[in-house]
Order: structure tokens, then sequence, then C-alpha cells
């Protein structure tokens, strides 16, 4: 369907169940899952994606999808159409220190896996999620923008842009970090900004990136070289504002060699790379993930630094808790946008989700350590770590998902 068929939310239409605010990659599947599920569902977006095409180069923004998200994505019936399309699964990672050069290393092998993960664009994902929709019986009102939302006993309405207004027995709200329905439902967060922003790039190397996620702690902040389908490797380089905006500034020869020198030319010589853009990174997690009949998930609920590449992960398992936990109060013929029943989803996943952002925040000032007795401290526990099979095998599950 082309964008011109979107359409304005009619002012009169069939009953909502749940009314899910932001289409992007979490919003969309969590709209897909619950009306797959059974529910009448609508999904409210400001802008339509951008299609996705084989023919376009490479997005910018690419995420490493765990096994967890894999078999969301598949259940949903959309992973294959993905897999088919653009996709770059990745067997190792390898990650090291570059004040000590103490390493370690996470093989699929090893843990009984075909895989770790798969590298896949941001744009693929969602355009794929996007595209299912209609099918699963989904009323995609684009463009609309919340402009107010009013929480009775048993509905909420959203006041729309357009003047008109919509109404179910749940919203979820996907609409990102900065979200504007988090503010509207009195949420507040918590958090800190990094005062960073991840440059990110496609780069060409003279050796093959051997299907491994390479990941470099730098003093600045790490630096991640993420294997491509095509044979290039994405990067995710986070450095202090000044810095960014220093190396965004870069002619390409200069920054080929900088980028070259930061990876310890793991990869060989940076050949060539494409244009470069940047992103701000902060830790925000929300104070509570419910309120009236209104959840959050997503950015919108936790902003987590890049460095374990799990955000978007936390936020698909955000989603396939939401569903279990309504589809089970439905089931037992509850009213599944209780508010008991939004608070067993809520207490779950803000849990799992402050334990993980809290030890990806603890991670990233642990690798800010200079001072040399505090990284001879760090290379140990790394060495250690490296050679505990068990622990390691644990933190590898857990990043996975199982």
């Amino acid at each position: 369907m082309s964008v011109s068929h979107y359409t304005h939310a009619p002012r009169r239409g069939p009953a909502l169940d749940i009314a899910v605010v932001g289409g992007g990659m979490v919003g969309a599947a969590a709209a897909l899952a619950l009306a797959r599920a059974g529910f009448a569902t609508a999904l409210l977006e400001a802008r339509a994606p951008q299609p996705w095409n084989a023919a376009d180069e490479v997005d910018l923004r690419v995420v490493g999808l765990a096994p967890s998200s894999l078999s969301l994505l598949d259940a949903l019936g959309v992973w294959t159409s993905i897999r088919h399309a653009r996709c770059s699964p990745y067997t190792h990672m390898h990650v090291w220190d570059g004040a000590s050069g103490a390493a370690i290393d996470f093989d699929a092998a090893g843990e009984g896996r075909d895989l770790l993960g798969h590298i896949v664009e941001n744009n693929l994902v969602q355009w794929t999620l996007w595209q299912a929709l209609e099918a699963a019986g989904v009323r995609r009102l684009c463009p609309a923008e919340v402009r107010g939302l009013d929480a009775r006993e048993d509905r909420v309405t959203l006041e729309l842009a357009s003047g008109e207004s919509l109404s179910a027995r749940l919203v979820v709200a996907a609409d990102g970090a900065a979200s504007p329905l988090r503010e509207m439902a009195g949420i507040a967060t918590c958090g800190r900004d990094y005062a960073q922003r991840a440059v990110v790039a496609h780069v060409v190397t003279e050796r093959s990136h051997e299907q491994t996620a390479w990941q470099r702690f730098l003093p600045g902040g790490p630096l991640a070289l993420l294997p491509l389908v095509d044979g290039r490797s994405s990067i995710v380089w986070s450095l202090p504002e000044d810095e960014a905006q220093r190396v965004l500034a870069l002619d390409d020869a200069t920054f080929l060699h900088e980028l070259g020198v930061a990876s310890d030319f793991r990869l060989g010589r940076i050949v060539s790379a494409t244009k470069r853009a940047a992103f701000p990174l902060k830790l925000q997690l929300a104070e509570g993930y419910q309120a009236e009949r209104f959840v959050l998930l997503g950015d919108a609920a936790h902003a987590v630094h890049p460095l374990a590449g799990q955000g978007v992960n936390l936020g698909l398992r955000d989603v396939a808790e939401l569903r279990d936990v309504l589809v089970a109060a439905r089931d037992a013929g509850r009213d599944f946008a209780a508010a008991h029943v939004l608070r067993r989803y809520a207490r779950r996943r803000r849990s799992a989700d402050t334990l993980d952002a809290r030890g990806f925040d603890a991670l990233a000032r642990i690798y800010a350590w200079q001072s040399p007795p505090l990284v001879v401290a760090r290379s140990l526990g790394v060495r250690l770590l490296d050679k505990l099979a068990p622990l390691k095998r644990r933190i590898a599950e857990h990043a996975a998902g199982l």
C-alpha cells in the first residue's frame, strides 16, 4: 500500500481493544503481536517508514538481533522475509580492552548454537513489520499525532492533532525516548546524559570480518565493527561530543586512518567508508511503566548505551511480555487492561530492563577508568571471566534472551 492511501482515523469506527502509538520497530512489532493474538488493534504513527529496497544503500542504522528477537519476529511471520532480504548472521564476538589488550570471546559453537544473532538494518525490520500490519487486521492511522490523553474507568480517549479522537481499552506508548505520551501520562524518568555521540558508517576493510562482531573499549568510548552481509562492516564509534563533531568533519583519508588506529587495525586498513552520521547517547529509565489503562515499552520506557547492542532486543522482549500478560488475562476472563494486570507486565519488565540498563552503564564506567591500578584490575577481571566458562555462558544466554 502506498503512503497516499493512509488516512486519518475516522470519527467513528470499530471499537478498539488497544491503540499503539509509535510505528518504529518496537511499536510495529507490538501492534502486529497484539493483533495476531486476537486484539482489535490500531497503530498511530506521525510518518510512514521509508520503503526498503534491495537496490538502496544499506541503512546506516543497524541492529544486532538476539535469538529472543528472532524468535518473536518468526512467530509474527516476518523473520523469513527479513532474512531473505538482507541480513548478516554472526557467530563470534571478540571484545578487547584498548588499554591492556585483555580480551573476552563469545562463540556460538561453544554455546551449542548456530549463531549469536543477526545484524539487520533498522529500516528493513520496520518496513517489513509495517507491511504485515494490514493483513493482520491492524488499523494503520498515518499521519496521526496525539495531542491529548484522557483515561476513564473503562477506556482511554486519544485526542488527535486533526481534531478527531480515538478510544481504546488500553494505550501502548512506543513513541520513542522523548515520548510525548509518557509526559501526558505524568511518568517521570531518571538517568544521565553520556555527553557522547555514536558515529556510524559502513566501511570496507582490508581483511574479512569473519562473521564476527568486534568491539574495542577505548578511553573515549567503545568502537564496534559489526559484520554486514556484503562483506563490509558497520561501525558504531562512541565518542565525547566534541570529539564526535571533530571526527564527523574529518576528510575521508584522515577519517579512515584514525578509524584504523582506533580499531587497532584488527581488520587491516580501512579502505573506504560511506557517509557518516551520529546520534546522542544517554541512559534513561521511566520511573514507572504503567498508568491507568496505559503502558510504556521500547525506548519510551528505557534508553540504554549501545555498547552491548541490546536496545531493540530489550524493546522486543517488552513486546513479548506484554502480549503474554494480556492474553493470559483475557483468556482467564479478566479485564486485560486492569491495573493489576498491567502491574504484572510493568513489574517484570522494569526489573529486567533496569538490571540490564544499569549493567551496561556500569560497564561503560568501568571501561572509562584510566588510572593504571584500575586498568590492571580491569584487565585481570576480564581475563578471569574469559576462563570461567559457566559464568561466560550465563552472560551469553542472558544477552540472547534465553
